[in-house]
């Protein structure tokens, strides 16, 4: 959506409008505070409503936007997350299976699955930065999951705006 675009989201329905921005942000709760946060009129505004919307939600809404996501490689992965991953799918067979034996290391240390904005990585890159982050301590990490989460959640958003 461009500036038409936008306006065609804030002219839905609150109800559409909040499975439309769902499909940018697993939280219920995020999606549910855009759609109200409507009329947005350009793009600029819409992001910076997500990112003050993200930046309240209480850590158990960013926590369900977080387990919303397909595991990193995942090859089940669909739409715009598996558009978002193709990277981590494009490695040797043998990135492959580090990155998913580093998303198993993952998921053991913090409880939830390793994300990383993933959009434009390959899969060495996406593998390091799981390695590296099984370095930090569970606040650490949380912060930096929510980050990339919002980051996510941008692109989506002005890939939304832009009609695809």
């Amino acid at each position: 959506m461009t500036a038409a675009g936008i306006g065609l989201l804030d002219a839905l329905p609150p109800e559409a409008a909040e499975r439309e921005l769902f499909g940018c942000c697993g939280s219920p709760e995020w999606a549910r505070r855009m759609a109200a946060a409507r009329p947005f009129g350009s793009l600029d505004r819409l992001i910076d409503a997500s990112d003050a919307t993200w930046r309240s939600l209480p850590e158990t809404q960013r926590l369900e936007a977080l387990d919303a996501h397909p595991r990193i490689g995942d090859r089940a992965a669909s739409g715009r997350a598996a558009e978002e991953q193709a990277g981590a799918l494009s490695g040797s067979d043998e990135d492959a299976r580090l990155l998913a034996e580093a998303n198993r290391a993952y998921e053991a240390r913090f409880g939830r699955i390793f994300i990383v904005c993933a959009a434009g990585r390959t899969a060495r890159e996406m593998l390091a930065l799981c390695r590296a982050r099984l370095e930090n301590d569970a606040a650490t990490e949380l912060a930096i999951a929510a980050e990339e989460q919002r980051r996510i959640t941008r692109l989506r958003l002005e890939r939304l705006a832009a009609g695809r």
